[in-house]
């Protein structure tokens, strides 16, 4: 968990309020609906399906250990669970000694989207959490097939000045 972190917060949206806040263990199996509602995260096996259930729990475990990191959940009034986030602090050399803050498995539910509420959460991350941890560089990687999420990370006034490659190695 990154301590310095000002949760929770609650996120302004066009319809409603909506509470941003720490993931706990309780919440795997919501994690593992918000991470699966989206067919480039399915086809990617996010299918939140039982046999998953123990690796993820390890990682939700792992992450919510980590100074460095945090998971984060966005609840609606109703109480549902209707985004996800994690964030990773990462210090660095380059940008003379400047830490950089990187989203990423950013995740609104599907029939939550278009009511404000990923405009909300990027904004407190750029207003609110990149400040607290003395971040000067929100970051965030996308796949190449999510045209409509690029639209909108574009709105929002990132830039994609950088291409990313990524290599998948097998894990013994």
């Amino acid at each position: 968990m990154i301590a310095a972190l000002p949760l929770p917060a609650t996120l302004p949206t066009k319809t409603e309020g909506v509470l941003l806040r720490r993931a706990v263990v309780e919440d795997l199996s919501t994690l593992m609906s918000l991470l699966s509602d989206d067919p480039i995260s399915a086809s990617r096996v996010d299918r939140a399906v039982d046999t998953d259930e123990p690796a993820l729990r390890a990682a939700l475990i792992e992450v919510i250990d980590d100074p460095a990191n945090d998971l984060l959940v966005v609840i609606a009034a109703s109480g549902e669970a209707v985004g996800t986030m994690q964030l990773t602090r990462i210090p660095g050399m380059a940008r003379r000694g400047s830490a950089r803050l990187l989203i990423e498995a950013v995740r609104v539910r599907s029939t939550q989207r278009s009511n404000g509420i990923g405009s909300a959460m990027m904004r407190w991350v750029t207003d609110s959490a990149a400040p607290a941890v003395g971040a000067s560089l929100v970051q965030l990687t996308s796949d190449k097939a999510r045209t409509d999420a690029h639209r909108f990370y574009e709105r929002l006034g990132f830039v994609g000045s950088h291409l990313g490659f990524k290599l998948a190695v097998p894990v013994s």
